[in-house]
């Protein structure tokens, strides 16, 4: 069973990340979507956070932040945000403590190989810290503009 539901309240944590570290409690009074994703420079994960920062004005107008959750290290987050311009925070998770609280951490496969990694999930928090949605196993086309609308209709 999922330690993460919607309707309660969201497991806190804190992690490093590209602008110093960071707390779900930073996070008081605004909506914030966390989006946990694979690795730094692949293409689905590119995309996705490349989607997120195209929507990023919007999500600020909708009194929301935005952070991405991999288990890379903050040099290879730096480098990523950098490369692409993200305007939101990446948090570093490399021991999968927080990926493991959020139950993200899920067999997988690849060629055939099953193993154990991040899957690609999205969480709504509003501002009192309640889980308002979750999706799994995300697609990337089209997710930021549909936790868009689900930020809008808080």
């Amino acid at each position: 069973m999922s330690k993460i539901d919607i309707g309660k309240k969201a497991p806190p944590f804190t992690l490093e990340g590209t602008g110093g570290s960071w707390s779900l409690s930073d996070a008081a009074g605004s909506a914030v979507v966390v989006y946990f994703y694979p690795r730094d420079n692949t293409p689905g994960c590119t995309q996705e956070g490349a989607d997120f920062a195209s929507a990023h004005a919007q999500f600020k107008k909708a009194k929301s932040l935005i952070v991405g959750i991999s288990a890379d290290s903050l040099a290879a987050h730096e480098k990523f945000k950098q490369k692409l311009a993200f305007p939101f925070e990446l948090l570093s998770d490399p021991d999968k403590k927080v990926c493991k609280l959020y139950d993200v951490i899920q067999e997988k496969s690849m060629y055939g190989k099953k193993f154990m990694g991040i899957e690609r999930s999205t969480f709504l928090i509003d501002g009192k810290g309640v889980v308002r949605n979750i999706w799994r196993k995300v697609k990337v086309n089209g997710h930021a503009a549909a936790v868009l609308a689900a930020v809008k209709a808080l």
